[in-house]
């Protein structure tokens, strides 16, 4: 059944190559990457942590396009980004550095993963108590009050209501931030909220500049889920090439999915079609 599995994994690699073009085509791509543990990989013991990747556009036809890679290493979103020139919207992990600087991406940082850091923070105050992390967390708490009232609106006025809105309650955050950050103690749990804080700032308010820039990065955290929720059931892949087709048929079901097809009738007509697919048209057609 395995073996089943990962032929027909290797049957879609046409699909995938063209998923990934279209996912390229948007001006603004999220990442993430979760583990994974394969444990047959040349030069690594069984235990070893490998990647599972994903890109992913939103909007009118969404991607879902997952990749495996045995390494986190920073040449990974170089290799999968090529030469776009897009937006990235990432969470703190600095391996992106390289392939923003070398494509100059505008490097988008997610609010959600900040205000999670103040919520562990918030959690450590005395009981009942309010403290300086409630402070923070009512201004983003605002922010996204902010962001459900634009989710009908164009890109334009998304900007301006982000510009007169969003920006005045940043700039109070801003001075919130400026006022801690030299006397919480960095180890703190707050401390360590405000360091990420300070260290994101640049990419956290980037979303303020473009009114289709996302405020963060909960689209990838979603749609990786599915993977991880399979991981905790399946544990790991046995091979290389498992865990390649796993990455390609997740790939295939959810962005099935996403784009409101329902997988099963869906992958029925991509093993129907697909072999006799005589052009590249024809295996366009079979896109989710």
């Amino acid at each position: 059944l395995a073996n089943w599995m990962i032929q027909c994994g290797q049957l879609v690699q046409p699909l995938m190559n063209l998923l990934a073009e279209a996912a390229l085509a948007q001006p603004v791509v999220h990442m993430d990457e979760t583990a994974l543990q394969v444990l047959n990989e040349p030069g690594k013991s069984p235990e070893s942590q490998s990647y599972m990747w994903l890109l992913l556009t939103t909007g009118h036809q969404p991607v879902v396009y997952y990749h495996y890679h045995p390494s986190r290493h920073a040449d990974v979103p170089e290799q999968l980004l090529g030469d776009y020139q897009g937006a990235l919207m990432v969470d703190g992990y600095e391996g992106y550095q390289s392939v923003c600087q070398k494509n100059q991406l505008t490097w988008l940082g997610g609010w959600a993963h900040a205000r999670r850091k103040l919520i562990e923070a918030q959690k450590s105050q005395p009981k009942g108590k309010t403290g300086k992390a409630d402070q923070a967390l009512a201004y983003i708490q605002k922010l996204y009050a902010i962001e459900r009232q634009l989710k009908d609106k164009t890109a334009d006025e998304r900007l301006n209501i982000r510009q007169t809105q969003a920006k005045p309650m940043i700039d109070k955050l801003k001075s919130w931030l400026n006022k801690n950050l030299q006397c919480t103690p960095p180890k703190m749990a707050l401390g360590k909220a405000i360091q990420y804080l300070h260290n994101q700032w640049e990419r956290l308010v980037g979303y303020l500049d473009d009114g289709a820039y996302p405020i963060d990065n909960n689209p990838a955290e979603n749609a990786i889920r599915p993977f991880v929720i399979g991981r905790k059931n399946w544990l790991f892949a046995n091979s290389q090439a498992g865990a390649k087709a796993s990455a390609n048929l997740y790939s295939l079901i959810e962005t099935a999915k996403a784009n409101g097809l329902e997988p099963f009738s869906y992958l029925q007509q991509v093993f129907t079609l697909l072999p006799n697919a005589q052009s590249l048209a024809d295996i366009e057609a079979l896109l989710p």
